[in-house]
């Protein structure tokens, strides 16, 4: 624990407080540390957190703007809530901007953006090794590694805007992941689907490299499906 917390300070070093709240609190939104629909109080942030209502009323608007947090009616903030419609359109959106800039990032992506992307890989296979048999995605470090390679994949798009969109959508669809990953009942090796991937984008094999990606973006979407049909049938 006292390495996570070290860690942290670490990486929060040289932030204004206000990028330092919207990290932290982005960071346990993604995580689930807040539950989908959770109404996000500034006072009880305040204690929580330990900043005052000025740079958390701040990350809460930056929140909302990149779709994590919803404000409501009374002037407030929720968490968003998790849903068949959300996901649908979140994955649709994944398809329709992370593809296209995979196929960018291998045809304009150069050497050293190819040495990047292998080192990325590595990393994540080594972690991956370290780890049980528990989910992968619910371990810090392998979500860490994990985000890491699949931007970097996506580093050699030229577009700095599409590459900025394709961060945040990933970064949307890790609550989904984390959610899946929680109420999951068969295991889903995504090892398996990262090293088909690496293998294309080294062959510098667009259609398929790209067709693999959607599979796996499209494999998120029906894990959490199933599991939010299970949490409907025991509800009733």
């Amino acid at each position: 624990m006292q390495n996570i917390e070290h860690s942290e300070s670490a990486s929060l070093a040289g932030h204004t407080l206000s990028e330092q709240a919207f990290l932290r609190l982005r960071r346990d939104v993604i995580g689930g540390a807040h539950a989908p629909g959770a109404k996000l109080k500034l006072d009880e942030l305040q204690e929580a957190y330990g900043y005052s209502s000025s740079p958390l009323r701040e990350a809460l608007n930056r929140l909302s703007q990149e779709g994590l947090v919803k404000a409501d009616d009374r002037r407030g903030f929720r968490v968003a809530a998790i849903s068949s419609e959300d996901l649908h359109d979140l994955t649709h959106m994944r398809l329709m901007v992370e593809v296209p800039a995979l196929r960018l990032a291998i045809e304009h992506g150069d050497e050293a953006w190819e040495a990047a992307v292998v080192a990325a890989a590595h990393r994540l296979e080594r972690a991956e090794a370290q780890l049980g048999d528990g989910p992968q995605v619910l371990d810090e470090n392998w979500s860490r590694l994990h985000r890491d390679f699949h931007l970097c994949l996506l580093s050699g798009c030229p577009s700095g805007r599409q590459r900025l969109l394709c961060a945040s959508l990933f970064d949307q669809a890790e609550r989904y992941r984390r959610f899946s990953a929680r109420h999951r009942v068969t295991s889903r090796s995504k090892s398996r689907e990262h090293k088909r991937l690496l293998e294309a984008v080294l062959k510098r094999d667009a259609d398929t490299a790209c067709a693999v990606l959607s599979e796996h973006t499209q494999g998120t979407q029906r894990s959490v499906e199933a599991a939010l049909l299970r949490m409907r049938a025991s509800a009733n």
